[in-house]
Formats: C-alpha cells, structure tokens, sequence
C-alpha cells in the first residue's frame, strides 16, 4: 500500500508582506482552501498584490493613537499605512464616542463605505474633517474592500450605533433638565456650574466614567441676527421647518464649514470670490481664518445673501456634546450630574459662546426637556476589585469624572484607598465641592487629598508640581499596585502630568529615564493609566 505524500505547503503571502507569522499562515491557509489545486499554476502573490488583496492590512500598531499628538505629526507617523488606518490618524484619538464609535471603528466604517458622513469627530473639528474629505477622494480612486479585521478573521468591535434608547447620539431619549447651581465663588475668573438631570423617566442608568451626550440648541439672538442679514423671514420654511427654528435646532453656527466658503464663492465674484476660494481650499489669505464661524462668515462677505436654503444645506450638522459624568447611579439613581465650565470669549467687538456650556448654563430652565445619550466609556473607569488604590488627577472640571468615582465607592462600601490631585486658580473662589470633599475625608472614602492653585501665590503652580512634591509617596502607592486616573485638558496639562509621573517612577523607582518611560508605558498597556482628556 502506497503511502500517501501530504501536499506540499503552498505560500501565496511572502515572507516580505506586512503581516505577522499567525496572519500569513492564517492567510496561506484560507487562500489556499478556496483555490482549486488540481494541476492548477498558483502564482505566488507579491507583497504589493497581498496587500491590496487584503486592503491593506498592516502590523495593527497605532503610534499615532495618542490624544495630544498633534495631526500633522500623527499623520506622519501613519505615512505608508493604509489607507484606513491613515483615516484613524486624522481622528482627534479621544475614542469619546461622539461620532457614534471610536476612532479605529469610526476609520474602519468610512474606508468600507458603511459610513459616509466625514464630518463626525467634533473634537477633531474641521482639520480632522478637511483630512478626512481629501483621504476619501483616494478612496473613491481604490477598489472596494472589506476591512482588514474581518479578514484576518478578528472580530471587531461593532461600528453600528447601539440601537437600544438612550445608547447612542442616534438613538437618544428625552430627560429633565432639574437644576443647575454655580460652583464658583464671586470673584471667581471662571464660571462653572453643577448641573442636574432626571434620568427616571427614560429609565436610563450609567456607569462611573461614562460620559452624557446633550443635543444643545443654538442661541436664539444670534439666529435672528443672522436671518436679519439674509434679509430673511423668520418663518421662511427650510425642509418642512421653519428658517428660524432650523438654525436653532438643527445645523452648526461655528466654526464656518468649507461648504460656507464654496457657496460663498459662487454667488458674489471679484476679490471677494477669491477670498472665499481661498478658504474653501483651507488657505488663510486674510489671517483670520481660524475665527470665522458663520456669523464671522456672514460680516465677512457683507453684503452677500444666499438663498435662506442654499445657506442652510452649506452648514454641517449641529453635533451633541459629550460631558464626563460627575455623579454615580449608585449613590443617586435616576440622577445624573455634570460639571461644566461656561465658554465665553470676544473676538473682535463680538462677544461668542459655547453652544452647549452657556445652553446649559442659561437657555434651558428647570422642567425642560431635551435628548440626551449615555456613550458608554471606553477605557476608562474604575478597577473591578474595589480594594486596589486609585490615584486620581483632574484639574478643573477634570475633577468630573472623580466626584463619580469617589460617590460610586463610598456607595459600594469598597475599600480601595483613593487619592485626588486638584487644582484650579484661586483657592478661595475656585474650590470645586469642597464641602462635599470635606465629608468624603471625615467619612475615610478620601484617602489623601492634594490641591494645587495656580494664582495664588508669586509663581505658578499646577497639580504636576504637587505630585513632584510628594513623589516619594505617589511612587509606593503605585508599588503597590495603584491605578492612575487623568482627567482634563490634552494638549498642556495630560502631557505634563505624565512628564511628571516618568520623573517620578525615574527618582523613587531607581530606574532610568528610557526604563520610566517604559514602565509608564506598560502602565497604559495593563489598564492602569487611564485618561479622560479633551
């Protein structure tokens, strides 16, 4: 009996092609299982060809997935990549799930054309948006593919929106606005409100380190000034609705979209016409591009009337706001609570708003309804085990998310030791909830409690120069196993805090610089640095 020999192993993916030893023998063999092999001529594929098959798999790394890369540095980290993993770089990387997914979904559902809209990552703002719009012409140019996740056989995480209630910025419910109540003292720089919602009617619960979608509405004497200058009525009726009541409710007043610019162009000719060519391109041919919102737009091109629906449908969507959740469903439930800082600012002799932070702040009343969302956090939230020691670092309204956490574990009873760095600029008028920190530490749930104010003595000083000072001690706790939780602004404060952190685990943990780095490094990847930043 003859015995018989076993085919030999056919290579279609060469060693030379971007992917893993697991990929290329996953892909050999699933090639190999659909292509008839009797006395059939297989050409191996070229590295070139195996990843356009694949559309463009690649070794799955994501340098540029750090919220306080800038976008011009993290797409050229991605260059050479993808073209959808070059589409995740354009995102802000907040995975906030304010486009309805995180960034690698979000990247994903574009470059497979599940998803058209280009305009979603509001935190990404108009740079992510303009490169996403010029990576999407190369898309249209490539063939259809399906992403690499599904290939490789990995399960993705779902880009669809969740379709239950409340679950989604798709998807949302009604709740009450109940209250709202101002946490600075006079004489305060800032203006910063506490602000409360009833959640029993919806039914909808949360989890600490969740976030809470708003639909803001615009405000209503910036509208009327800009059908004024339309030369608009009021009740000009613009896709069923009337003019007024569709720039309130449902397309964004600021910054003013490229389309703006284009339509602009179109009806009014002249230097003015290549003015608004040039910003349409995204040059700056007068300076000011970066503060033209569409009532800037609008005295910019005085003068210049366009049709109240032409008008409308050059504007982009007016996109909800996401806010860390400040209260814990545990210790209130049916209750759920923000801390937002008021946006005001002039520009020129024009006086402009946050849209959401002063709709909060001001324009809605108590009794009020308004759609609402939960996005659910990714990557950040407290450790399952209840004894491990966090260790919690939020400046200004950073301190959100850890009023949360600090309710959730006093109405869990866990024993976990907790830390808070906060600091803000006055001690006397910036002190956010002290009365209630104040009763945390005498109830034993505030372990240690550092403050930092930046204005109140001679020279500056932030929450990254308190945790210096007490490094020694910051450094046992996370001997012994403590969790660190950032919460704030990205660009200046996250960086700097995790600066100080590097120094930190440098002098106390008898490392290297290059080995604390790392360390800190390998604290992220085991979830025990996590960042809430913006």
């Amino acid at each position: 009996m003859n015995q018989m020999t076993p085919p030999p192993t056919l290579e279609l993916i060469p060693e030379s092609a971007p992917f893993s030893i697991e990929q290329r023998t996953w892909l050999n063999g699933f090639f190999a299982g659909i292509i008839s092999l009797d006395g059939t001529s297989v050409t191996p594929l070229s590295p070139e060809q195996g990843v356009a098959m694949l559309q463009g798999a690649d070794d799955g790394e994501a340098p540029w997935h750090d919220q306080t890369i800038p976008i011009e540095e993290r797409m050229k980290l991605a260059e050479g990549r993808p073209l959808r993993r070059r589409m995740m770089a354009a995102m802000a990387q907040q995975d906030c799930g304010q486009c309805g997914y995180n960034c690698h979904d979000y990247a994903e559902a574009i470059a497979s054309k599940a998803e058209a809209r280009l305009n979603l990552c509001v935190p990404g703002g108009k740079d992510t948006a303009r490169m996403l719009k010029a990576l999407h012409e190369e898309l249209d140019e490539a063939p259809a593919s399906t992403p690499a996740a599904t290939v490789t056989g990995i399960t993705s995480t779902s880009a669809k929106a969740d379709s239950v209630p409340g679950r989604s910025r798709d998807n949302p419910v009604e709740a009450v606005f109940l209250s709202r109540r101002l946490l600075n003292k006079e004489g305060s720089d800032k203006e910063t409100w506490h602000i409360d919602f009833d959640l029993s009617g919806p039914g909808l619960d949360y989890v600490v380190g969740d976030s809470f979608g708003v639909f803001a509405r615009n405000d209503l004497g910036l509208v009327d000034q800009m059908i004024a200058m339309l030369g608009a009525s009021h009740a000009t009726e613009v896709n069923g609705k009337t003019l007024r009541d569709v720039l309130c409710e449902d397309v964004s007043l600021a910054p003013a979209p490229d389309s703006l610019f284009e339509l602009m162009s179109f009806i009014t000719g002249g230097a003015l016409r290549e003015k608004a060519s040039a910003l349409a391109r995204g040059e700056d041919p007068d300076g000011d591009a970066a503060n033209l919102d569409v009532m800037a737009t609008l005295q910019k091109f005085t003068g210049v009337r366009p049709h109240p629906e032409a008008f409308v449908e050059a504007l982009e969507p007016l996109q909800p706001r996401l806010y860390s959740i400040s209260s814990s469903h545990n210790a209130t439930p049916g209750r759920l609570s923000l801390t937002v800082d008021a946006v005001r600012y002039v520009i020129g002799k024009r006086k402009r708003i946050g849209v959401a932070s002063t709709f909060l702040a001001e324009r809605i009343n108590p009794g009020d309804t308004l759609k609402v969302y939960v996005q659910r956090a990714h990557g950040f939230g407290l450790p399952q085990d209840g004894n491990i020691p966090i260790i919690m670092i939020g400046p200004g309204t950073g301190v959100a998310p850890f009023r949360a956490f600090l309710h959730d574990r006093k109405a869990t009873k866990a024993p976990g030791r907790n830390w808070l760095f906060f600091g803000h600029q006055r001690s006397d008028f910036d002190f956010f909830y002290s009365d209630e920190m104040k009763t945390l530490k005498a109830d034993s749930v505030l372990t240690r409690l550092s403050l930092a104010w930046s204005r109140d003595g001679a020279g500056k000083f932030y929450v990254q120069d308190r945790m210096r000072e007490v490094g020694r001690e910051l450094w046992s706790w996370l001997a012994e196993g403590a969790h660190v939780y950032v919460c704030g602004d990205a660009k200046r404060m996250a960086k700097d805090v995790e600066r100080a952190l590097v120094d930190i685990v440098a002098q106390f943990g008898a490392r290297t610089t290059d080995e604390a780095v790392a360390f800190v490094a390998d604290l992220k990847k085991k979830g025990r640095y996590q960042q809430d930043v913006y």
